[in-house]
């Protein structure tokens, strides 16, 4: 099994101009965020836009696991209220010429999508600090800027559920550090490639770089796929430089205007990651299903499925599962209010409780509203 993870993963290396990347409908509205697009409405327009996120959220457990790592990406909260994130986002990203983007957090989420290099204890972080170039078909950004990895995102209100995936908080980076181009072929394909420092850091923390590649094909309005890889030197918990390799593709299928359905699978390994000559793996499916009621309801289901076999994301040798609903209301356009019920499970009795004993599964109940604003 291991074997056969290895060897897509190393053929996607050599292949990856043959794999697609495309955006869903949550990617296309996302095109402020990144620069795989330039926005799609008045592009040549500089723009202050952000969102205030708050939530109260109820766990189960101590919402740790029994080595002390969270068992949850952003909503960690065990019992109570939370400020995720104060979002402010300035950008000029025209069709043709020069422009850039500066990005800035404020909130408990800031703490954990921070670069591992910063300051993970002051709720602040620069998620986004770059410059922008497009000539025709070609974009090229330079700078800090978030991952292409990922169904989900780091702007709570460009995902469809409250709370993250597995597979976003454990098995891809939040955020690179490099230079990224992208290049359109046409209307449906267009490809990527960077090199940037690593996984979730500014500075490099060694001599070797990180590349990526990616590309996307939108063959019609009803079906989308993407792949992207990253490979590159990272350090283990042990300080030995190993290559780190990942393969994350996402598929998804407009089946009707009311329904989405989205499947996100991810396969990863580290040479030396654990220790000299051992190697860790890690891998996960996520699927989606998001149901429009009408324009103000939405439902949203996801499952998903992590085999950390090496211990080495969560600090646990575990399978691990999870199963989340969302009820979204939007009064407006500006106001989204959700509330979501979620149950993880792990093979192995992962989950520890307030008096230091441990289970092998959590529910946990959220509510989270979100206001949206444009300055400019």
């Amino acid at each position: 099994m291991q074997a056969a993870k290895k060897a897509l993963i190393v053929g996607a290396l050599v292949m990856c101009p043959l794999f697609v990347w495309a955006d869903d409908t949550t990617h296309e509205e996302r095109a402020h965020e990144d620069v795989r697009k330039a926005p799609q409405e008045e592009p040549d327009k500089f723009t202050i836009t952000g969102y205030v996120d708050a939530s109260y959220n109820y766990l189960s457990r101590s919402n740790q696991f029994t080595n002390d790592t969270f068992s949850r990406v952003f909503d960690r909260a065990r019992n109570g209220g939370r400020l995720n994130n104060i979002d402010l986002t300035a950008a000029f990203l025209p069709k043709q010429g020069f422009g850039g983007m500066l990005n800035v957090n404020f909130g408990d989420d800031a703490n954990v999508f921070g670069a591992a290099d910063t300051d993970l204890t002051d709720r602040y972080d620069v998620q986004a600090a770059h410059v922008y170039f497009a000539d025709g078909a070609l974009t090229t950004v330079a700078g800090k800027y978030v991952t292409l990895a990922g169904a989900e995102v780091i702007k709570s209100p460009n995902n469809v559920n409250f709370s993250r995936s597995i597979l976003f908080g454990y098995a891809i980076p939040f955020t690179h550090t490099g230079i990224r181009f992208g290049y359109a072929l046409n209307d449906q394909v267009t490809l990527y490639g960077g090199i940037n420092n690593g996984w979730d850091v500014v500075d490099d923390n060694n001599s070797e770089k990180t590349l990526e590649f990616a590309a996307s094909f939108v063959p019609s309005g009803a079906w989308a796929l993407s792949a992207v890889v990253y490979s590159g030197k990272e350090l283990g918990s042990t300080g030995v430089n190993g290559t780190r390799n990942l393969l994350d593709i996402v598929a998804t299928f407009h089946a009707s205007p009311q329904l989405d359905v989205v499947l996100n699978v991810d396969f990863a390994n580290q040479k030396d990651a654990i220790a000299l000559g051992q190697d860790a793996d890690w891998s996960g499916v996520a699927g989606y299903l998001n149901y429009k009621v009408n324009d103000q309801w939405r439902l949203s289901l996801r499952g998903e499925y992590f085999d950390d076999e090496d211990g080495y994301r969560t600090g646990i040798v575990q399978k691990w599962k999870e199963a989340t609903l969302t009820l979204a209301y939007m009064p407006s356009e500006a106001v989204e209010l959700r509330g979501e019920v979620r149950r993880d499970w792990s093979n192995v009795n992962a989950f520890r409780d307030d008096d230091g004993s441990a289970g092998d599964s959590q529910y946990s109940i959220g509510l989270e509203a979100i206001y949206k604003f444009s300055l400019f």
